[in-house]
């Protein structure tokens, strides 16, 4: 197995962890100014960061050193799926962002692997496009201000979590739209 690869498993055998630390019992809080932020989350919010730098570190060596694999394009996606399912659910489960909004993200990756597959199906790849890219970005940027309460911008009283995650929501759309049309004809041809 070779480093982008073991890169990208670190970023799976992270998931348990950032959940344990998510969801175990009060580990105190962090003041800042007027408002407050159980260490627990400050901590995961870290381990979700280090995660999702992660994703590109192993892309980025699996590019330069031409290290890419079927292993490695089978379980880069599925450990960024996992990521933000994840924390998505975490999130919902302690009120930091919206159910629907969680739901219709993990929906679109669930439609979007649904896609891939038939699509390789018919002997075909599709390819991650810049807008998958950036809406993964825009997901994990989204994912980490829910996870420091809206920390720093809570203190400026601007709910920049529900615009960030409203903002996700329309990239999650667009690109899972986006592959669905590229994609129409291989996926309205297949038996």
């Amino acid at each position: 197995m070779n480093l982008p690869n073991k890169i990208t498993l670190s970023r799976i055998m992270l998931l348990p962890v950032f959940m344990f630390i998510m969801l175990v019992p009060d580990w105190g809080e962090i003041k800042i100014g007027d408002a407050t932020l159980p260490v627990a989350h400050f901590v995961g919010a870290l381990i979700f960061v280090i995660a999702a730098i992660t994703d590109w570190v192993d892309g980025y060596l699996a590019r330069k050193y031409q290290l890419v694999t079927n292993l490695g394009k089978f379980l880069d996606p599925l450990a960024d799926k996992l990521l933000i399912a994840i924390a998505l659910i975490v999130l919902v489960d302690l009120n930091l962002t919206y159910t629907w909004m969680a739901a219709l993200i993990i929906a679109r990756e669930f439609a979007v692997t649904g896609i891939r597959l038939v699509v390789a199906g018919s002997g075909e790849v599709v390819a991650a496009a810049m807008l998958g890219k950036i809406k993964t970005w825009v997901q994990i940027i989204a994912v980490v201000i829910c996870l420091l309460h809206n920390l720093p911008f809570s203190l400026l009283a601007i709910p920049m979590d529900v615009i960030a995650m409203v903002v996700a929501v329309i990239f999650t759309v667009w690109s899972g739209w986006d592959i669905f049309w590229v994609n129409r004809r291989t996926l309205l041809s297949s038996k």
